[in-house]
Parts: C-alpha cells; sequence; structure tokens
C-alpha cells in the first residue's frame, strides 16, 4: 500500500516526453519554498495497492513514469514494489525524486532497493536560495540528474545530461 496524493497521465514537466506521474504523500524533508507542501504529511493521501497503481500506468501504453512527492523514498518498500512491476512487464523509464541524495540513499538498504528500478534520480532538497527556473526538471542549482543505472554499474555517481535538442 502507498499513500498518494495523485496521479498524472501525460503530463510533460517532470521529466522527458509524456509521463504518468505519481505523487507520493509524505516528506521528511519540509523545504522552505517547496511548490507542494501539502504533500509533507503521509495522511493527506490516499491509501492504493501497487497494483491499482500499476494498472494506471499500463493504460497509457506510450508514456513513461515519474515518482515525486511529497518524497517515494519515505515509502520505499512500495515503490520498489511498483517499480518492480513496472520494469517486469513494460520498457518505461522511471524517473524518481527525492529531497536525499543519491549518495545517502545508497546507504540506507530499504531506500537503496528502489534505485535498481530507477532510471534518472533527480536528487537533493529544493533550496530556494538556489532557486533556477532555467534547470530542465528540477527547482533549485543544488539538485543533480543521476544516471542511476550507470552510477550503479561504475560504482560513483554519474550525472545525466539531459538535452532537448536529440
Amino acid at each position: 500500500m502507498l499513500s498518494i496524493l495523485d496521479i498524472l497521465e501525460d503530463t510533460t514537466v517532470d521529466g522527458p516526453g509524456f509521463r504518468t506521474a505519481i505523487y507520493a504523500a509524505g516528506c521528511p524533508n519540509g523545504c522552505p519554498g517547496c511548490h507542494n507542501p501539502e504533500s509533507w504529511d503521509i495522511n493527506c493521501g490516499r491509501w492504493m495497492h501497487t497494483d491499482e497503481i500499476l494498472q494506471k500506468v499500463l493504460a497509457d501504453s506510450f508514456a513513461d513514469v515519474t515518482f515525486s512527492g511529497g518524497d517515494p523514498m519515505y515509502q520505499p518498500e512500495g515503490f520498489t514494489k511498483l517499480a518492480h512491476a513496472i520494469k517486469k512487464q513494460t520498457r518505461k523509464n522511471i524517473w524518481c525524486y527525492t529531497g536525499y541524495t543519491f549518495e545517502k540513499l545508497l546507504q540506507n538498504p530499504r531506500q537503496a532497493q528502489l534505485l535498481e528500478y530507477i532510471d534518472v534520480l533527480v536528487d537533493g532538497k529544493f533550496k530556494e536560495e538556489l532557486k533556477d527556473e532555467d534547470l530542465y526538471f528540477r527547482g533549485s542549482r543544488n539538485q543533480r540528474l543521476i544516471d542511476v543505472q550507470a552510477s550503479l554499474k561504475r560504482n560513483e555517481t554519474v550525472v545525466y545530461h539531459y538535452n532537448p535538442k536529440i
């Protein structure tokens, strides 16, 4: 079961192309200036079975997937189960937004499991003093786009370079 605020189909703001965005409830970070502070309380979401969420993902055959929130890493077991099912049944890529850094997630076995199914991680807390509206798919300059699979293979953090022109 996952506490979910919303599921948006065919959004284009949470990663490249059309995406099904799954907004998790619950976030321990409480970043000042957060664009979604109502997502901090896990009890503000609706409890959904991963199979119910998966059916919404599968119904949109051409859209990739984004886990956002809140913070999906606040509910790592449920999102790991969901991500595993998505990868098992589709070729969709999965982006995940989190206030944790990639390096910190690797130190937590519960959260590190989810990384095995994530293609791109947008990591780091939003920092209002570093806000930059010219960045692609992130809000502040400290946040990174991480190529998770390359990072896990190389055992070092590999930045994902997004270029909308290709």
